[in-house]
């Protein structure tokens, strides 16, 4: 927040606005939210629930806010209509619960100025829809588990929750089990409970072997019956049916409170957990399995969607709307969107040389790929280095798996540039080598072929990226954010379109361990001088003095891995009508 606006916004009343039916998914969702805004030192949030317009009004008056920010859902704001909204010269801001990527890059401001999505899949490109993480709210498990397992499930008894198809799926894997299931009747959509029993008796038609008992209950909990009910199971399942076009479910968010394995089925309503590694999802792997996984799969989200990060991300959310700016796009996504979205280059109707040639990119991706199908075969090759002709052939092999482990964004690619997504995959796995619980970063993540095959392996690592969540200077201000703890941080090709490139590296350097390794490829041209023609996108080329002494003057605290090798007389890449090449450089923090 800039510093002149400081004042002008500590301080101040912001309205949490929701109904008061409480049985409700969207109610107890607003809910939560509120209750973490509650420790808010930047705004005091008042919550409220409101029935009727006159009930609106008197609330406004009484309170007086900056903004408000409604619970809102045309089911159970069915009076909030846009002749009351902009009644009041009050910032109005939304959350989207049934939100696809869709309905964000249409959203306008002609009924709420803004939007809030609480889906961390989405890609930011309207600026006035902003996105949030989950909610995972804090609790101590403490319930002890059954020698015989048991798998629970729960939710309102509306239809596509695949209760029936969790019995069903237990059943073939178990001779002795127990399901316990509790649906609740829904205030909207099943008042009088006639869906939910209806579905406890298909269950319960459905058991035919002796070891297996259902339980079914159907009386509403609050929070934290529902997390007890949970912590008590060996395994909870949520099976839902696709749901194409329907927003994130927070039967997740509850299920990862309590720390027990969790079973999915590849339903749009789970989109933000389905690329979980080793997979959760039951197309996938069986329920025995999961529970031999444990929970270490699901701790990043744990980690990722606390309260801390919520509060932040709403405070900085309202500080915006409060500025009376559009959320600014930085330098990095403007110029990021182009290149990463052009089509793979073709010529003659035949691939390009340093394409999907081979019968390997022809074939699907296997469903049982892992780090050791993947070997650096490169053991001499230099960090420090130009990624030319003489790279390409060198480094094809790892182009090859590029196209096995992601063939459709491999496809989107222009294939004489894949040379930087193959050296930084093939460098974070040889110097990744022999060790176990790494820390990793991706600085500009987005269609980031390098990242998505690592995590196709099985590397677990976070992500950075203006369109999917921050920038590197927001990311870094984060509550969670831990600096100084990460193994490796790569950059593929993102450092030339970042306007202070200087802070960008140094920012790198204050996340990287002691004796953490920073990989980063950019364009380059020696001969390049400022004022020369560049691509749209880019800000720069870069030289070998600003490698060896502009930026690496920036983090003193490291040093290069190896002796460089950046001298390149004939640029091979041509792009937007200039003639350049790729370069990297990869350095170490010192260890203390």
């Amino acid at each position: 927040m800039n510093r002149q606006h400081d004042g002008e916004v500590r301080g101040k009343t912001i309205l949490f606005l929701s109904h008061r039916e409480q049985q409700c998914g969207v109610y107890q969702f607003g809910l939560n939210i509120a209750k973490a805004l509650e420790s808010s030192k930047v705004f005091q949030f008042i919550f409220e629930k409101c029935s009727g317009a006159s009930e609106y009004h008197d609330i406004v008056r009484r309170t007086q806010p900056a903004g408000i920010i409604y619970n809102y859902h045309p089911s159970t704001m069915p009076w909030l209509r846009n002749n009351i909204l902009k009644l009041k010269n009050i910032p109005n801001i939304g959350i989207t619960h049934e939100v696809t990527q869709r309905d964000a890059d249409l959203a306008t401001n002609h009924f709420f100025d803004y939007h809030i999505a609480p889906d961390p899949t989405l890609v930011l490109k309207n600026p006035i829809v902003f996105k949030t993480g989950r909610l995972v709210l804090s609790y101590q498990n403490e319930q002890n588990i059954s020698s015989i397992p048991t798998i629970g499930s729960f939710g309102f008894g509306t239809p596509g929750k695949g209760f029936d198809k969790l019995v069903s799926t237990v059943q073939e894997e178990f001779d002795e089990a127990i399901v316990k299931l509790h649906i609740p009747f829904a205030t909207f959509g099943d008042a009088d409970g006639i869906s939910a029993r209806k579905i406890a008796t298909q269950c319960q038609l459905l058991v035919r072997k002796p070891g297996i008992k259902l339980i079914v209950d159907h009386d509403f909990m609050d929070d934290d019956q529902v997390l007890d009910f949970l912590a008590a199971n060996t395994l909870n399942a949520f099976l839902y049916e696709e749901n194409n076009g329907r927003g994130i479910s927070s039967v997740i968010d509850y299920a990862l409170a309590v720390k027990r394995p969790i079973a999915i089925t590849r339903s749009n309503m789970f989109r933000h957990i389905t690329d979980t590694r080793p997979s959760i999802c039951i197309e996938n792997r069986t329920l025995k399995e999961i529970i031999a996984d444990g929970v270490e799969p699901l701790s990043s989200y744990v980690r990722e969607w606390c309260t801390e990060n919520l509060l932040w991300d709403y405070e900085r959310i309202v500080q915006t709307v409060l500025e009376r700016r559009l959320p600014t796009r930085p330098s990095l996504l403007r110029r990021m969107v182009r290149k990463i979205t052009r089509r793979r280059t073709r010529q003659n109707g035949k691939t390009d040389r340093w394409g999907a040639g081979s019968s390997r990119a022809k074939t699907a991706r296997s469903n049982t790929l892992r780090t050791e199908t993947y070997r650096p075969s490169f053991q001499t090759a230099g960090f420090n280095r130009i990624l030319d002709n003489a790279a390409r052939e060198l480094y094809h092999p790892a182009i090859e798996f590029l196209f096995e482990a992601v063939p459709e964004m491999m496809k989107r690619k222009i294939p004489a540039a894949n040379i930087q997504q193959a050296f930084v995959f093939d460098t974070v796995v040889r110097l990744n080598a022999g060790a176990t619980n790494s820390k990793l970063l991706c600085v500009g993540s987005f269609e980031d072929t390098a990242a998505a095959s690592l995590k196709e392996v099985g590397f677990r690592l976070e992500e950075v990226d203006p369109l999917l969540n921050y920038d590197l200077e927001t990311f870094c201000a984060r509550p969670t954010t831990q600096k100084g703890s990460y193994n490796i941080v790569f950059s593929t090709s993102v450092i030339e379109h970042v306007r202070n490139d200087e802070r960008f590296i140094s920012l790198i350097g204050e996340l990287l361990a002691p004796g953490g390794v920073a990989i980063l490829t950019c364009d380059y041209n020696n001969a390049y001088i400022p004022g020369d023609r560049i691509p749209q996108e880019d800000f720069r080329f870069y030289t070998q003095r600003d490698l060896k002494n502009r930026l690496l003057s920036h983090v003193p605290e490291c040093l290069l891995v190896d002796q460089p090798h950046w001298d390149c007389d004939n640029p091979d890449f041509v792009y937007a009508g200039c003639r350049y090449t790729f370069a990297t450089i990869v350095f170490r923090k010192k260890k203390i």
